[in-house]
């Protein structure tokens, strides 16, 4: 009798090795080499076993489908896929468990459903009772909509001969095993499988199907990392467990924008889409508080004002503190050292908390001249005009640099009623605007502005 033959594959890159060793030699991750059986056939993992006869086509042969895309019933969603859905795409979703991608999803297919498609709602977790518990506090009476509670693939795609669905979801991608591999459901090799299998599948029916993928802990999704190469989009759910708001944002979109997001609100009735997000996020602004500034950002198109706040207090240990939130802390530094160096204020033996009100994470450039405005107003502890707007990107010269797309900060700003924005003067828009447009070149000149009285 032959020996059965094993090898160690590290479940976070998926580096294989003849022996077990502590520290993965590719991804120098710890303790992440897990032994599993080798495959019994001698095809790889992730390798299709039925691809068909196929041979290659002209370019001018193959048909556009500029516009296939078709809406998923909401319009929030639609706007982080990039305008809809498109046929044959693979979407992942990920996100924290109870943050709501299960609820999105079966809000969306309860819509697709009444669009006359057929829907097949795969789950490893729940039962089909749990199910339709949700669909029931979700007001939902489907009749194209049909569960399958299995993790096997060969039997769901068994399921899916048989009933020929236009839409599949699948929740989740880590519960689901193949047969053809040895080793657990949600390891890198059965992932990978599953991933794959799904995608030849979407593509050679013209199928959209929607992957839900565990997260780890340090908020990045489970797997190899060659999962989220394989689908065509990749969003996460963001939020705060104790706000009401979640954000979906678009990390990788083959048919459209990256970083787009979208914002909705958790209610009784499911996921409710947020048609103005920036009046969601000032609504609970307070009047005349130092160290509260209002910035002007853009997640992919949307233009969004949100409340940057700042709290400068004086050190009690030898080594002030420095904290961010939802902002980038390495940005908050250079700033706090561009202050102290060219306008000589003395805050490096101050504590430092800079925060961005509702839970949105700003990652671009243009929030450098509002933490500034924030960390300057705490720090003498005078109120900056509650009806301006501030964004541009500063250097460490102490000069305030453009930021693209201006006019629809501007725009945003105009809709929701403020009087004066403070930006960069190569930004300065060549068309009249309702509101007092501000053009500066420096810190010291903007601070000027917001302070001269």
């Amino acid at each position: 009798m032959s020996k059965m033959k094993s090898c160690f594959v590290c479940q976070n890159c998926g580096h294989m090795a003849s022996k077990w060793m502590g520290k993965c030699p590719d991804c120098g991750e710890w303790n992440s080499l897990v032994e599993e059986r080798a495959p019994a056939s001698g095809h790889p993992p992730g390798v299709s076993r039925s691809r068909g006869d196929l041979s290659p086509i002209a370019f001018h042969d193959v048909s556009s489908q500029e516009n296939t895309r078709f809406s998923s019933g909401i319009a929030e969603f639609d706007r982080v896929l990039g305008g809809g859905i498109v046929p044959g795409s693979l979407i992942l979703i990920g996100g924290d468990p109870g943050i709501g991608k299960s609820t999105l999803l079966l809000q969306t297919a309860n819509l697709l459903q009444k669009q006359e498609s057929i829907v097949l709602y795969v789950s490893g977790e729940e039962s089909e009772k749990q199910i339709k518990m949700r669909g029931d506090r979700l007001g939902m009476q489907p009749t194209k909509l049909f569960l399958l509670t299995e993790t096997c693939l060969e039997r769901i795609l068994e399921c899916v001969d048989q009933l020929s669905p236009q839409i599949i979801i699948l929740d989740s991608i880590q519960t689901v095993y193949s047969d053809q591999l040895p080793s657990a459901p949600g390891s890198i090799g059965q992932v990978r499988e599953v991933a794959t299998q799904f995608l030849f599948l979407s593509k050679h029916r013209s199928i959209p199907t929607f992957l839900i993928g565990h997260i780890t802990k340090d908020g990045s999704i489970a797997g190899p990392k060659s999962l989220e190469h394989i689908v065509d989009t990749v969003l996460y759910f963001e939020g705060e467990r104790y706000h009401s708001h979640r954000i979906v944002r678009t990390v990788k979109n083959r048919f459209g924008a990256a970083n787009e997001l979208g914002v909705f609100e958790m209610t009784n009735e499911g996921l409710i889409p947020v048609e103005n997000p920036s009046k969601l996020f000032l609504a609970e602004r307070p009047a005349g508080a130092a160290g509260s500034v209002v910035i002007g950002c853009v997640e992919g198109s949307r233009p969004l004002l949100v409340e940057l706040q700042a709290l400068v207090s004086s050190a009690n240990y030898a080594s002030p503190r420095r904290m961010a939130v939802g902002v980038d802390p390495n940005r908050v530094s250079l700033m706090l050292a561009m202050l102290e160096k060219r306008l000589g204020l003395h805050l490096l033996s101050n504590d430092v908390y800079v925060n961005v009100a509702g839970g949105l994470n700003v990652d671009e450039p243009s929030e450098d001249l509002g933490i500034v405005a924030a960390i300057v107003s705490s720090y003498r502890n005078l109120a900056i005009n509650p009806n301006t707007v501030i964004f541009g990107e500063v250097g460490l010269a102490g000069e305030v640099r453009g930021v693209s797309q201006a006019l629809l900060r501007i725009r945003e700003a105009t809709s929701l009623g403020f009087k004066k924005c403070l930006l960069p003067r190569n930004s300065l828009p060549s068309t009249e605007s309702e509101i007092e447009l501000i053009a500066v070149k420096s810190v010291q000149e903007t601070l000027e502005v917001l302070f001269e009285n």
